[in-house]
């Protein structure tokens, strides 16, 4: 029988409903005792379903190399990224960096001490000794990790945006999109928004976002209007609490999940013919949008939900078009002596 990870939602609140198995009677103990930790801690569904995808990958390299959690060191940490290198279709840097540090995090809860510092191999470049623990785990982990290659996202032009925009015949479409576009959210942000979180009398809107975060946002007028249609006309009676749910079908009434998301996404996008239209990609035009009106950077690190200052940075790209706009702009508002004639 082949191992998986098993969604139970029927589990108390104290254990990750997402765990590791094979079926009723076999299960990966190491992994769901982690996953059950890290549901303590308070982490997302989220966090905890990308947890058990990422042990479900290192339990079965764990069984083709007939090796235990025990016997992790850093050459066998080396060992499986080749394991994953080899696979197809190849993993992004990111999905393989992730496993690693979940390969070590989980070495960690159960033994006390990272994966990355088990000097049961003498000689290992990863155990030079340094001034301090923190620096020398933190030279290890970036040996091992892969690099990820730069890319920049572009957004969408205007016309873009109309395009798929006018491909929407639903209130619940439309608020979704405009939740992304307007307002910045992710699309889990927005698949997580609850009826509690809409203060339509004082223009808000309470997201919660990564690690459990929450940020109260402005809500554009013309959203609010949109929502309050969608809830008044479209909404069917559910007891669901979660704002946006499915509006037909078998499941009509249920909360819309990601991958019914996905699935609305891929039709607009043949419907318009804007292919590169996607739920982050919308974000990130409204982050570029934002940033072409004037908004200063820490506002809109507040408005997005970033940890850092950095990542609004990098998030928020310029088109060499916009480049050479504020280039004339500042050129002819520029105080500068005139040219002298030349005879």
């Amino acid at each position: 029988m082949s191992m998986r990870v098993l969604f139970e939602p029927s589990l108390p609140p104290s254990r990750s409903p997402y765990r590791l198995g094979a079926g009723e009677k076999i299960a990966v103990c190491w992994a769901n005792e982690f996953l059950d930790a890290q549901c303590l801690r308070g982490s997302s569904l989220y966090s905890l379903r990308t947890y058990a995808f990422a042990l479900l990958n290192l339990a079965r390299w764990f069984t083709a190399s007939s090796l235990e959690l025990c016997d992790l060191t850093p050459a066998k940490l080396m060992d499986y990224i080749r394991f994953q290198l080899n696979q197809k279709p190849l993993p992004a840097a990111q999905t393989i960096n992730h496993r690693i540090n979940a390969a070590n995090r989980v070495y960690r809860f159960h033994y006390g001490e990272d994966a990355l510092q088990n000097r049961s191999e003498t000689g290992s470049i990863f155990t030079r000794p340094l001034p301090f623990a923190y620096r020398r785990r933190w030279r290890a982990v970036n040996r091992l990790r892969m690099k990820i290659p730069r890319r920049v996202v572009i957004p969408l032009t205007a016309q873009e945006v109309s395009k798929f925009w006018s491909s929407f015949r639903t209130f619940r479409d439309l608020a979704l999109v405009a939740s992304m576009l307007f307002a910045g959210l992710r699309s889990r942000e927005v698949l997580n928004l609850q009826l509690e979180d809409l203060r339509f009398t004082q223009g808000q809107i309470l997201v919660r976002g990564k690690g459990n975060r929450q940020r109260l946002l402005p809500l554009d007028p013309q959203i609010i209007e949109v929502l309050k249609r969608y809830l008044s006309v479209e909404r069917p009676p559910t007891d669901s609490a979660f704002v946006f749910v499915v509006l037909k079908g078998q499941n009509r009434g249920k909360p819309l999940t990601p991958a019914g998301l996905r699935t609305l996404f891929r039709h607009h996008r043949r419907l318009s013919e804007v292919a590169k239209a996607n739920p982050h990609r919308f974000r990130h035009t409204f982050g570029a949008d934002m940033v072409r009106a004037g908004i200063s950077l820490p506002a809109l690190m507040k408005l997005m939900g970033h940890a850092h200052i950095h990542t609004t940075m990098l998030y928020v790209q310029l088109s060499i078009q916009d480049v050479w706009r504020e280039f004339h702009r500042v050129i002819d508002n520029r105080d500068r002596p005139p040219f002298p004639e030349v005879p």
